[in-house]
């Protein structure tokens, strides 16, 4: 992940899978928990791992990861297959 700045904007990119218009709707995505829990109440919408913003109403157990969000969540500290 690289970071550029020009003035008063900031541009983040990042060197990862990049989903087609559509393939987020077919993948279950990382949430911080609390996050999910507060939306389950409130109904506010969350944010995942790989920036898809959306209210989780489906049983996330019927689709297969979000390839992004698990690559993200292998890179952070203590996430992904590491014992």
């Amino acid at each position: 992940m690289s970071q550029e700045t020009s003035g008063s904007t900031s541009t983040e990119t990042r060197n990862e899978q990049k989903l087609k218009p559509g393939d987020a709707e077919r993948f279950a995505h990382y949430v911080r928990k609390n996050k999910l829990t507060e939306s389950n109440v409130t109904g506010k919408a969350v944010i995942a791992l790989c920036g898809k913003v959306w209210i989780p109403v489906r049983n996330p157990e019927a689709f297969p990861v979000c390839p992004v969000c698990k690559e993200i969540y292998a890179q952070m500290k203590g996430g992904g297959d590491q014992s």
